[in-house]
């Protein structure tokens, strides 16, 4: 496969001082999920918004490439045009916008003649978007949210999807019903860069994923070869806990090995 971003040894700062990432480098190919995971304050959000060009003047060290060409330092609309969407942590919705209106702007600009299949295809994914298109996206549930936010992102349709936090707030059922559809979204061919905390649900329906930590990259592989890895085991999934007393308590924090 071909690798459709690359990201060479970036440095993101805030304030020009405070390094919130550190020699990033990441390889994520064409049509596959790759989810970064990682405590909060790891830098999982910044690098997604270094990618969109969201921070002014970052990255300031390192490369992004996207399909074999250079963006980083691009303005986020630049970027956009080039079929890379970001949904936030917060979903980026118009609240007080109804369903439909809130879809009708992920079609701003469009004049091709597949916008009734792209409707067709997200009403299908959500059908309660269809039931609830004349209703404000403040008044549904955050998993209702959470769908709008994606059919909207699909609207656009991007090469490259990025997800901060899809499961952020979510039931359990919820959280895995918006997984099913990054997996029908991601049959479609659009490659997704999916940042999360829920590693179980994350590395569940990704092909590969990193690990990150204080703004770096710690561990990278296949998602077979991450869940089998002790240390993330114990930490990002809560087994293989082999150093806690017969009584159930931890008697120490193992160190990691990366």
């Amino acid at each position: 496969m071909t690798a459709l971003l690359r990201v060479s040894s970036i440095e993101t700062l805030y304030f020009d001082r405070i390094y919130a990432l550190f020699g990033v480098s990441l390889e994520i190919e064409e049509g596959e999920i790759f989810t970064v995971l990682g405590p909060n304050g790891a830098g999982k959000t910044t690098l997604l918004r270094t990618i969109a060009g969201l921070l002014k003047d970052q990255p300031k060290k390192g490369e992004i490439h996207f399909a074999g060409r250079r963006i980083d330092g691009w303005q986020p609309e630049a970027v956009a045009r080039l079929g890379i969407v970001y949904v936030p942590e917060d979903r980026g919705l118009f609240r007080e916008l109804s369903v439909e209106e809130n879809l009708d702007l992920g079609l701003w600009g469009r004049r091709d003649d597949g916008i009734k299949k792209d409707l067709d295809f997200v009403y299908g994914m959500f059908p309660i978007l269809k039931e609830r298109v004349k209703q404000e996206s403040e008044t549904l549930s955050g998993g209702e949210q959470q769908m709008l936010a994606l059919g909207r992102a699909m609207l656009r349709r991007p090469r490259l999807l990025m997800l901060d936090e899809p499961s952020l707030g979510l039931a359990p059922r919820v959280a895995k019903s918006v997984y099913e559809a990054l997996g029908t979204i991601s049959r479609t061919g659009t490659t997704i860069l999916l940042v999360e905390q829920n590693a179980r649900l994350a590395l569940r329906v990704a092909r590969r994923g990193a690990i990150f930590e204080a703004g770096r990259v710690v561990l990278e592989g296949t998602s077979a070869e991450l869940e089998a890895n002790e240390d993330v085991r114990e930490v990002y999934l809560g087994v293989g806990v082999a150093d806690a007393s017969p009584k159930g308590w931890r008697l120490y924090r193992k160190r990691r090995r990366w």
